[in-house]
């Protein structure tokens, strides 16, 4: 059911001093950092040849991974995102088979414009899980 992986996130306490390090000794190019406050995140994407890496930084009080930050100061990964074709078409499934969706379980448009959801990091080996719809064909 899942497709590619889209990206790897890690959560950082500082998006510009993360942003340098991947711009900087390892040579890649990074998008222009980009707020999403219905996610609580200030993100950049890394551009890989095979996938991306996300860069997550807490944006208002509220932050979903305020928390996160707060266990872990120098930042780690926060989730994995795999592609899907139909995202309520996975989600029908992956609750059927007793896979806890997080939020409402209806999708919001994510960082590419595109519906995401989350899965309980509790129901996949405590790892937080983002699917992003591509549709059929990509």
């Amino acid at each position: 059911m899942i497709g590619r992986l889209n990206h790897v996130a890690i959560a950082v306490p500082d998006l510009a001093a993360a942003t340098a390090l991947y711009a900087g000794p390892l040579g890649a190019a990074v998008s222009a950092p980009q707020a999403l406050p219905e996610h609580g995140v200030t993100v950049v994407f890394v551009q890989l040849p095979n996938t991306k890496v996300e860069l997550l930084e807490p944006l208002g009080a509220d932050s979903p991974i305020a928390g996160f930050i707060a266990k872990n100061p120098a930042g780690g990964i926060h989730h994995l995102c795999f592609e899907v074709d139909d995202i309520r078409a996975a989600r029908d499934r992956l609750t059927a088979e007793g896979a806890r969706v997080l939020g409402s379980g209806e999708p919001k448009t994510g960082a590419h414009g595109l519906p995401v959801l989350f899965l309980h990091p509790k129901d996949f080996n405590g790892t937080l899980i983002e699917l992003e719809e591509v549709g059929a064909g990509h």
